[in-house]
């Protein structure tokens, strides 16, 4: 497990074990005769081999800029990762929802915040910049009257993703991450079958191709190398009754959707794009489902590691996603679940009460 390690730099440490080699070598090359496509080879392999792996490998974030959207208290994913990237050492700015920014600067203002914001050297955390930030919509152009007249996002501007990917770029040129915390569906405690056409284009809307949106308006503005990652559930493979309205077509969808921006940002932005499907977590936002604790408890006792998912574990996992230590890795869901994902049984269903409990031996 990665665990924050306190640091004149906040740097954060993997303890990988005293087994690790201090040095790598590149694999040689077995063939009949010298031959310049094998001599190639050879140095091509050295070339991108690691130096060293220490038994301290740090992720290390120092110089990075991060830009999280999604954050819209203290609770959720998304604070935990930004507290991470922070604790690595990255230079962390949010995109917050227009009609929540408000709110978020007077709660940290009044010190609300304050606990959840200290960092392993004692120091409080800090952000950059905070954006505003509605990413159902990408140019002003595409606002509805109604929406721009709306009180709540009366005094804001500049908040699309393609108006606010310009304003990241001006203030802080740019960036190494971006993360993609969103999701919202008008119609989630709906069933499927009660679920209208509106409901489930807007779930599609604020949860998927929000990140399409974020990808194409960031992307040409994140140095090579760069890392963007988002959050899915497993209610995309799997029936989750209650996780209505179109919510779980939108992580299937932004599942795949991943997959091919991997290729295609990878390609033309040499940057890395992955999703990490994390366990439930009763956050704001989750308790707006209304089951969330029967979630959280069915996964306590169904889960292989049996305990309470922690914010903090999807964050110190997103940090080695976004890091250079992941560089090879593009493309996938990555589950963060206490491995729930893996289980076909429910040990806790009533067919199973009369029977003894299945025993590893």
């Amino acid at each position: 497990m990665i665990a924050v390690a306190a640091r004149g730099t906040s740097m954060m440490k993997a303890n990988l074990g005293s087994t690790l080699a201090a040095t790598t070598r590149s694999a040689p090359v077995f063939v009949s005769q010298p031959s310049r496509t094998a001599s190639f080879y050879s140095r091509s392999r050295t070339r991108r081999s690691m130096s060293s792996c220490r038994a301290g490998l740090p992720i290390d974030l120092t110089g990075k800029k991060a830009f999280v959207a999604g954050v819209a208290d203290d609770q959720g994913f998304a604070w935990a990762i930004s507290k991470c990237l922070i604790e690595a050492g990255a230079e962390v700015s949010l995109g917050i929802w227009v009609p929540a920014l408000g709110i978020f600067k007077k709660s940290m203002e009044m010190g609300k915040f304050d606990e959840s914001r200290k960092l392993s050297d004692g120091s409080l955390m800090e952000f950059k910049n905070l954006y505003a930030l509605d990413a159902v919509y990408d140019t002003l152009e595409d606002v509805p009257e109604e929406v721009k007249a709306n009180k709540r996002y009366a005094g804001n501007s500049d908040w699309t993703v393609s108006e606010v990917a310009k304003l990241v770029e001006k203030d802080l040129g740019k960036v190494d991450i971006v993360v993609h915390s969103l999701a919202n569906g008008p119609e989630v405690k709906n069933p499927l079958l009660e679920t209208s056409r509106k409901g489930y284009l807007a779930a599609q809307s604020a949860s998927a191709y929000s990140l399409v949106s974020m990808v194409q308006k960031f992307g040409p503005i994140m140095n090579e190398g760069g890392s963007v990652i988002s959050l899915t559930y497993d209610a995309s493979n799997k029936v989750i009754p209650g996780y209505g309205g179109g919510m779980s077509s939108a992580k299937a969808a932004l599942e795949s959707d991943t997959r091919t921006l991997a290729y295609e940002a990878g390609q033309k932005h040499k940057i890395r794009v992955n999703t990490i499907s994390a366990g439930p977590l009763g956050s704001r936002a989750a308790r707006a489902i209304g089951f969330i604790e029967k979630v959280i408890n069915y996964s306590y006792e169904n889960a292989p590691i049996q305990k309470e998912l922690d914010a903090m574990e999807v964050g110190t996992a997103a940090a080695f996603l976004l890091s250079p230590l992941a560089s090879a890795i593009t493309g996938q869901v990555i589950y963060v679940d206490n491995g729930l994902s893996t289980m076909g049984l429910a040990m806790d269903s009533p067919s199973l009460r009369a029977e003894e409990p299945v025993k590893v031996a």
